[in-house]
Formats: C-alpha cells, structure tokens, sequence
C-alpha cells in the first residue's frame, strides 16, 4: 500500500465503539499512546476491523499545530 500521507503510525485496535452511523476507533500506538479515529460503519464493515488487528493511523492534515507550555 501506498499513500500520499506523510505520517502513518502503526498500532493495535484496542476499542471499536459502534454508534447508529459513526464508529469510534481507538488504536494504540505505544503502551501509554492511542489515537481514536471516528469513520462510517459501513468503513468498519468494510476493512473487518476488530479489536486486537493490527492497522495504521493515517494522518493527512494540511495544517498541523505546534503548542509549548
């Protein structure tokens, strides 16, 4: 696979929270890092995500923020 995004992080899919059209993605990163996508049901359904496969976040964003304290 290939893609256009800069910034794919590998993970685990730890939780999977089915709403009526939307679904919650949580995928761990490290031990103490996740990342919680929001994507269709029908994206879940699709790519037979289930909680313990292996997936990468996909992050394409034209502006990313930095902050400091």
């Amino acid at each position: 696979m290939k893609l256009s995004a800069r910034n794919s992080l590998p993970g685990t899919i730890r939780k999977i929270d089915k709403g009526a059209v939307n679904a919650e993605v949580t995928i761990e990163l490290s031990r103490e890092l996740s990342v919680v996508s929001v994507i269709t049901l029908d994206a879940v359904n699709t790519l037979q995500l289930k909680v313990g496969d292996r997936a990468y976040a996909v992050i394409k964003a034209s502006s990313v923020m930095i902050a400091i304290d």
